[in-house]
């Protein structure tokens, strides 16, 4: 049987809100009631480790409104059963995912298997699963708007499951249910540009991963996680996240792969906060790790990951840090090194390409690969990628009369590409 990990809703809330620690919890909690006007409440480590327990204790009410303020989620959600028993069941899931439209939606049930639900069979979890598996391959080529109802309504079967299931097949369901929140928050994030909503449905998979105990899949997780601060330029967020994923991954068996793409995460976040020399440490260090290797396996789940997809990291920090020479080698190596199947990833390359060439001032050849990113997206759309053409047109504003960039902009502002940018 696996090791019990206590109330793991309530320790996943309080890892990616940044808190490392319980002792951190209890000193925000207490200046957290001073804020809102509650005098006299003084929460020490002691309570949040009970809080974090296998069976935590229903919190007093002045306790609970400071829980559920500064953490944005229901009691329940935070690992909590009340003393009365199960809640009043919820509205219908699929109906109030479409009236919501968020995260909510997808609260994973708390506690173990719920009085009175009908148990189910030992296949429930690899049946689950198996959809899970399909959803990640289909994310490569399935239009992300097509996509995302359905894992969401993924999410929401595996949240109605999970109560009704024990042992294996619990922890089955349970890691499944995570791959699938990190999928949302990644289309959220990536293809949707909707960092708010990524960010709770990650918490969510981080939740999952909890009661799965899949430290490595927790690693991923929070690695994503670090991305939002990281592109918003807020580094001290951004790398408590990173610290915490690879916290999470020397608890478990990581490959060389896993432990290079968490060094090409950090340098992404690095990057987008201006430390470009931090950043190429970072991947070189990935780049070590890869031609070292090791003897584990990288889970089947990471399969956004590669030596192009780290040529790709590499080629955009050191089009940030200026060595524009070094970029386009690094760029172009990495498009020759994709694989079929890599398209959403060609857009963001081609787009870094063209802001090579915009920075060299070669506006033709800017306007040519910044086609090439649009062609792509027409048929493969990727708000990360369209993100670079629209910076690489605004480093073209010098040469905007020219025929090649009003050439350009016939095409990013035609019917089409308008209305799926606006529309995503």
């Amino acid at each position: 049987m696996p090791r019990s990990s206590g109330n793991v809703r309530l320790k996943a809330a309080r890892v990616a809100a940044g808190f490392n620690s319980q002792q951190d919890l209890a000193d925000v909690l207490t200046e957290h009631a001073r804020r809102m006007g509650i005098r006299g409440l003084s929460i020490g480590v002691r309570q949040v480790r009970r809080w974090e327990s296998e069976n935590p204790p229903w919190p007093q009410p002045d306790c609970q409104r400071v829980l559920v303020h500064l953490f944005g989620q229901s009691m329940e959600s935070l690992g909590f059963a009340p003393p009365w028993g199960s809640p009043a069941p919820a509205p219908d899931p699929a109906r109030r995912m479409l009236v919501a439209g968020g995260a909510a939606a997808l609260v994973v049930a708390a506690g173990p298997q719920r009085a009175g639900a009908t148990p189910q069979p030992i296949t429930a979890g690899a049946d689950f699963e198996a959809v899970t598996r399909s959803h990640r391959r289909l994310y490569w080529s399935v239009a992300p708007s097509t996509l995302h109802p359905a894992v969401h309504a993924h999410a929401t079967l595996g949240r109605a499951l999970l109560p009704e299931t024990s042992d294996l097949t619990r922890r089955t369901v349970a890691a499944a249910l995570a791959e699938t929140c990190l999928l949302a928050g990644r289309i959220e994030f990536f293809d949707l540009s909707r960092p708010a909503g990524a960010h709770d449905t990650l918490l969510l998979a981080l939740q999952a991963a909890g009661e799965a105990d899949d430290s490595l899949l927790g690693s991923a997780i929070l690695a994503h996680m670090a991305f939002i601060p990281g592109w918003a330029g807020e580094r001290e967020e951004a790398q408590e996240r990173m610290t915490a994923a690879r916290t999470y991954a020397r608890r478990a068996t990581a490959s060389a792969e896993f432990l290079a793409w968490l060094d090409a995460v950090e340098a992404e976040c690095e990057t987008r906060c201006g430390n470009t020399r931090t950043a190429l440490h970072l991947i070189g260090h990935a780049e070590d790790l890869l031609n070292g290797g090791n003897e584990h396996r990288s889970p089947e789940w990471m399969d956004w990951f590669s030596p192009a997809r780290l040529a790709a990291f590499k080629g955009n920090t050191q089009l940030l840090a200026g060595h524009l020479p070094q970029a386009r080698e690094a760029l172009i190596g990495a498009l020759e090194a994709m694989s079929p199947g890599e398209e959403k990833q060609r857009t963001v390359v081609y787009g870094d390409l063209a802001a090579v060439e915009a920075a060299s001032g070669n506006p033709e050849k800017a306007c040519e690969y910044a086609g090439l990113a649009l062609d792509q997206l027409a048929t493969t759309w990727y708000a990360t990628g369209m993100d670079r053409v629209r910076e690489v047109r605004r480093a073209l504003t010098p040469h905007q009369h020219e025929r090649c960039v009003r050439d350009l902009d016939d095409r990013l502002y035609d019917w089409s590409t308008t209305l799926s940018a606006l529309g995503r």
